[in-house]
This record gives structure tokens, C-alpha cells and sequence, in this order.
């Protein structure tokens, strides 16, 4: 087992219950963000949580990823569903390595003395 995610999602709450106790705006304007994420009402509870483990994957956020997980089972999200979800994180990384690599070769090149202006 790599986490504990039962545990993990019960930490990550009491965490932010102490970080609410501090700064009680801030909690209660991400409440207020994540009550209004469900507003539109255009994709269902299965749909948006299968965006959001992804979206988790891909931020690698280990809190997303318990809270979202256990929405999903919730929201009656099958494995095979959750697997299709996770394979499209898996390529969207991918993609964006791929993009990055491209930037990362171009910035390179940029500082090539070769390439620089005679000054």
C-alpha cells in the first residue's frame, strides 16, 4: 500500500480545521468556491469527480486525491470509469512534458553564445 488514504483525507480535514480556526475568511472563501464549482449543474456528480481525480493526479495533490476518490466511490464511479479518467491524466502529463521538453530545447538554445547579437 502506498497511502493510507482513509487516514490521509481524515488528517487533511483536521489540518484544515486548524488552519480554519486561524484563518476563518480563507476556509469559508474556498467552501464558497467549491459550493459554486457545482452550480451550473451541466455535468453530473460522476463526471465532475472523475475531472477532479485526474485534475488531482496531475497537481499531485494527495488531499485532492483522498477527498475526490471517496466523492467518486459516493458518486457510484466504477474502476474501469476511474481507469479511463486516469489514463487521460497520464497522457495529458505526458503531453505537457513533451511541450515543456520543447520550451526547455528553445531556452537552450536561446543561450547558445552563437546565437547571440554581435554587441
Amino acid at each position: 500500500m502506498l497511502n493510507n488514504w482513509i487516514a490521509q483525507l481524515t488528517n487533511t480535514k483536521r489540518a484544515a480545521g486548524d488552519l480554519g480556526k486561524v484563518s476563518p475568511k480563507l476556509i469559508a472563501g474556498y467552501q464558497g468556491l467549491a459550493a459554486a464549482q457545482n452550480g451550473a449543474g451541466a455535468l453530473d456528480a460522476k463526471t465532475r469527480e472523475l475531472i477532479a481525480l485526474a485534475v488531482a493526479v496531475t497537481t499531485r495533490c494527495d488531499g485532492c486525491i483522498a477527498s475526490h476518490a471517496n466523492a467518486a466511490r459516493q458518486a457510484g464511479v466504477t474502476e474501469a470509469e476511474l481507469a479511463d479518467a486516469l489514463g487521460t491524466a497520464i497522457a495529458l502529463n505526458a503531453g505537457a512534458a513533451y511541450v515543456y521538453s520543447v520550451r526547455a530545447m528553445e531556452a537552450f538554445g536561446q543561450f547558445d553564445p552563437a546565437r547571440q547579437p554581435a554587441a
